[in-house]
């Protein structure tokens, strides 16, 4: 492309893709996209951009296909890459001059100048470093900010590069140019604070814009620029840091809040913070000189009345920040052995000990709770106007998250666990000077009484030793929630609060039925019902200590007032921790909440459906009916026509929603089936969603193959004849690349499968038994692998012998071997890898899976024969137990009849999974045959086909040891 010739052509392109017209934008694009490769094409949007006499959007336009260029076409190795003589000339073109008028034109040049640096510099460009530093050097004030506004995004982005070698290269950028970025910064604040003194807004706004640029760098710099900082005397620029903040911060007295400089000024501030904070966290060593003073500075600021006036939230937050890290920062705490202690750790902790007296830590936490954990105003006027909104916002809503009050808390909890010691005596102390009712009429008083209780919830278990909370429920908090004036519900609701905080840690079970009484009064109370209550009644029944029979007397008086509150919240938020605090209830008390869950039923479908949109309330409504089916069991089934369609939209991969609904999707499907009475012909269809979900191999295909087992329990004969050539199909996919422990899930359906359906399930996965065979034979060397192919051949040789000498056959001729070898190999390899074998079920199902080949002619066999009988005694040994009386053995794993367990209050009753397996474990094998019944009739039939003497000469083979004990076994028969 002739950049001349061109020019025209792509100016007109650009200005048709500017057209609010699809019909010239969309051909206009596309001319645009075909150009990309072309070469001169960039050189010529260089000269677009560069031209200011044209169309600012035009102008905008050629920035970004130029940019988005960069990061298709500017590498070597990229298809249709520019060439080295075209990225040459534009390089040389992007640092002609920095005179770009328009501010957003300005940062999209300066951003595509760092991403070309990034690639280029300073290999093929070391000429942009010095010449950024020049142009910042020079008087014109645009030319300078442009320059600098560039130096800035280069520094960015040449420190955000992570590999060894490029760090190397821009610490040596940093140490050639650090001296000149502190000097830079130093004069644009020290211009801005002469500016602000002599009432110069225009001017000081102009020098502070300089002054945030030459700090973004400055800051770049200090914390990637040097491996070993404290070597670095230059560095230790970052001493002044806190006297120039203080600086700064007095003169913003002198900017009024509707002051041009005031945003700026604000921002500035708390950039000097952020380089502070960023140099502590990745130079914890370097910043020991900087902790004396930074603490100093810190807490002047925010716990002393030096601040009042000149600080703002944000410098408050980053302040009790930077206190946070130093206290709690691992590199500044001595050993447990002193000896063992770093020199730099135990200098830290000198500092450290030498600045928290007892007198600043008690006006630290004094401070803290009496002043910033107190509600605000605002606060209260927003629990008044929208109690709802209050209590999503304080229990974590997005703004709470970058707000002043849990930095506080965070600070408070910090402080409290390093100086429990000093800290506690002040907080049982102010709590002392609270006792006993609080007068309503004093407003200052009640939040003083509700910030101390937030500070004894938050420090429940660094107060375990120091409080007898039992009493102090009993005598005081009791009595606060009694108190029923409407001002009084600051109270009530900190000390339910308090209660949830501490019932974990220190609560006598005895008192929860007076707890639950308290509870529902307090459900029922208007001011309270909507506030922040509900996020801690589930504190009472989310515990370990809880007792089931303790919550029956209250449940359906709770669990009542809990659907009403369900219906009667408006906030996505709130529906979801009311629906966490259902959940949890009926966790608890399981089958026992059968008779009240009929509303919720009912007005469960209307929500969902009302939640079409908030897909996190979806998955607390999951979250809910997967534990509402659990509490069901098989009445569950009357819950599908809502149940079904839900699991079928949140398992469905082609569906948005799944990606948030997936996991708990799943969880439901799987406790459906495992609570279903019985296969219904939905049930079955929603299975159409699994194959999808097997092709994505996520962290959810250990749920998947619980759910495919599960279907195999509940009716194996329907789901595979539906679904069994398909999943084959899936498994042999999954086979080719999957881990050990995936290869084992795999196979561990195949086996139930052939436990459940010996027949039909060798017929479905016949295509992996070869593998499965060729594993043993050939010894797989991962031993639950290896446990599984014998688990399943051994299904297959016991219960379907027919299709065993097949699979025998044509393994034989794939191996070009004879049968009799490779049967064989495969019981040597049996025999040699029985330790494998961990589960004592399938110990025995490999005795009597041998054992079956018995009796026989065949010399094979005949020469395996002391390995079957050793493999046997192993399994004897680990089913036969001894009966006292009588001194005869009876195997263990024989089940004769199929009774429901005796329960216990807090054992979860069966599932209908549960009965399934108890059921079909009657069938099994493994639980229906003796095995000592089983040796001696095999035994027996070997030695009536052989003859006393020949049975004789075969029994000499097996070690006179195992033979006695095999004797000892048999001896009642």
């Amino acid at each position: 492309m002739d950049v001349d010739s061109a020019s025209s052509v792509v100016l007109q392109a650009l200005t048709q893709a500017t057209s609010q017209d699809t019909a010239v934008l969309k051909p206009a694009e596309e001319q645009l996209r075909q150009w990309e490769t072309q070469p001169g094409f960039y050189s010529v949007l260089l000269n677009i951009f560069n031209n200011h006499t044209l169309d600012v959007n035009v102008r905008w336009l050629a920035v970004l296909y130029f940019k988005n260029g960069i990061d298709r076409y500017w590498r070597r190795a990229a298809p249709h890459a520019l060439s080295e003589e075209e990225k040459t000339s534009l390089r040389a073109g992007l640092i002609t001059n920095f005179n770009e008028p328009v501010n957003q034109i300005a940062t999209q040049i300066a951003v595509l100048i760092a991403k070309v640096a990034r690639l280029d510099c300073p290999r093929q460009w070391p000429e942009l470093i010095p010449i950024l530093l020049e142009s910042v050097k020079g008087q014109d004030g645009l030319l300078q900010h442009r320059a600098l506004l560039t130096f800035y995004h280069v520094t960015k982005t040449l420190a955000s590069k992570r590999l060894a070698q490029d760090r190397r290269l821009f610490q040596d950028l940093a140490s050639g140019i650090y001296s000149f970025a502190c000097s830079l910064w130093s004069h644009h604040t020290d211009c801005f604070l002469q500016q602000v003194c002599a009432r110069d807004e225009a001017a000081a706004l102009n020098s502070l814009e300089r002054t945030l640029l030459s700090l973004k760098v400055l800051r770049k710099l200090t914390v990637h620029g040097f491996q070993d900082p404290q070597q670095n005397m230059e560095v230790m620029v970052m001493k002044q840091l806190c006297m120039f903040v203080s600086f700064v911060l007095t003169s913003g007295r002198q900017v009024g809040s509707e002051s041009p400089c005031r945003e700026k000024l604000e921002k500035t501030i708390i950039l000097y913070t952020k380089v502070l904070l960023d140099f502590l966290e990745d130079h914890a060593c370097a910043f020991i000189p900087l902790i004396q003073r930074s603490l100093e500075f810190a807490v002047t600021y925010v716990f002393t009345p030096a601040g009042e006036g000149v600080t703002f939230e944000r410098f408050i937050v980053q302040c009790m920040n930077l206190i946070k890290m130093i206290v709690k920062n691992d590199a500044y705490k001595p050993a447990k052995n002193i000896d063992e202690s770093k020199p730099e750790s135990l200098e830290a902790h000198k500092i450290k000990t030498a600045f928290f007296t007892h007198p600043t830590l008690t006006e630290i936490g004094r401070r803290l709770v009496s002043h910033y954990f107190l509600l605000t105003e605002e606060e209260l006027a927003m629990w008044e106007e929208d109690p709802e909104s209050f209590a999503v916002e304080e229990t974590g809503g997005d703004s709470w998250k970058y707000s002043l009050r849990p930095c506080t808390e965070v600070l408070f909890l910090e402080i409290f666990h390093n100086y429990s010691q000093t800290l506690t005596p002040v907080l049982l102390d102010m709590v002392q000077n609270l006792q006993g009712p609080t007068n309503v009429e004093d407003p200052v008083q009640l939040l003083m009484k509700d910030a101390v209780y937030n500070a004894v919830g938050l420090a429940a278990y660094e107060l375990f030793d120091n409080v007898d909370f039992d009493q102090w429920f009993k005598n005081q908090l009791l009595g606060e929630l009694q108190v029923s004036h409407h001002r009084y519900k600051l109270i009530r609701r900190r000390v339910i609060w308090l209660i949830g905080q501490w019932i974990s840690v220190k609560f006598k079970s005895d008192l929860r039925p007076l707890l639950y009484e308290v509870i529902l009064s307090l459900m029922q109370d208007p001011d309270l019902v909507v506030s922040k209550l509900h996020t801690h009644l589930g504190s009472p029944v989310d515990d370990f200590e809880f007792r089931t029979e303790q919550f029956l007397p209250y449940l359906e008086s709770i669990f009542g007032l809990l659907f009403q509150l369900l219906q009667q919240v408006t906030e996505c938020d709130t529906k979801m921790q009311v629906l966490h605090v259902i959940s949890c209830v009926i966790e608890r008390v399981n089958t026992q909440i059968r008779p009240y869950v009929g509303c919720l039923v009912q007005y469960l479908p209307l929500l969902w459906k009302q939640s079409e949109e908030h897909n996190m309330l979806r998955c607390a409504i999951l979250t809910t009916l997967i534990h509402l089916v659990q509490g069901l069991g098989a009445e569950s089934k009357n819950l599908y026509p809502f149940l079904l369609p839900v699991i079928q939209l949140s398992t469905d991969v082609s569906q948005p929603p799944h990606v948030y609904l997936l996991e708990d999707g799943l969880e439901l499907w799987l406790v459906t089936l495992e609570n279903s009475p019985a296969i219904t012909p939905e049930l079955l269809r929603i299975f159409q969603n699994m194959s999808a979900l097997l092709e994505l191999s996520s962290e959810n295909l250990r749920t998947c193959f619980q759910i495919i087992n599960a279907y195999l329990y509940l009716s194996a004969v329907e789901f595979l004849q539906n679904y069994g050539e398909s999943l084959c199909r899936s498994f042999c996919e999954l086979l080719k690349d999957i881990t050990n422990e995936g290869q084992v899930q795999v196979l561990k359906v195949v086996e139930i499968a052939l436990k459940v359906s010996p027949v039909l399930g060798v017929h479905m996965f016949q295509p992996l038994m070869p593998a499965v065979f060729r594993g043993i034979v050939d010894g797989e060397r991962y031993p639950v692998v290896m446990s599984t192919y014998l688990g399943i051949i051994g299904r297959v040789l016991l219960q379907n012998f027919s299709f065993f000498s097949s699979l025998l056959s044509q393994m034989a001729s794939e191996c070009n071997q004879e049968m009799d070898q490779l049967l064989g190999s495969m019981i040597e390899m049996w025999v040699d890898r029985m330790d494998n074998i961990t589960q004592p079920e399938r110990r025995k199902l490999s005795s009597l899976a041998l054992l079956s080949l018995l009796p026989s002619d065949n010399s094979v066999i005949q020469d395996k024969f002391c390995g079957i009988i050793n493999i046997t005694v192993e399994a004897l040994h680990d089913v036969m137990t001894e009966d006292p009386e009588s001194g005869t053995f009876k195997d263990c794993m024989l089940m004769i009849h199929f009774e429901e367990p005796k329960l216990s209050d807090e054992e979860e009753p069966p599932t209908e999974q549960d009965k399934r397996k108890k059921l079909l474990a009657l069938e099994d094998p493994v639980h229906s045959v003796s095995l000592q019944q089983f040796v001696y009739e095999k035994l027996k039939a070997q030695q009536a086909m052989m003859g006393d003497q020949s049975f004789g000469v075969l029994m000499e083979t097996v070690d006179t040891e195992l033979v006695r004990q095999l004797q000892e076994f048999l001896q009642a028969l």
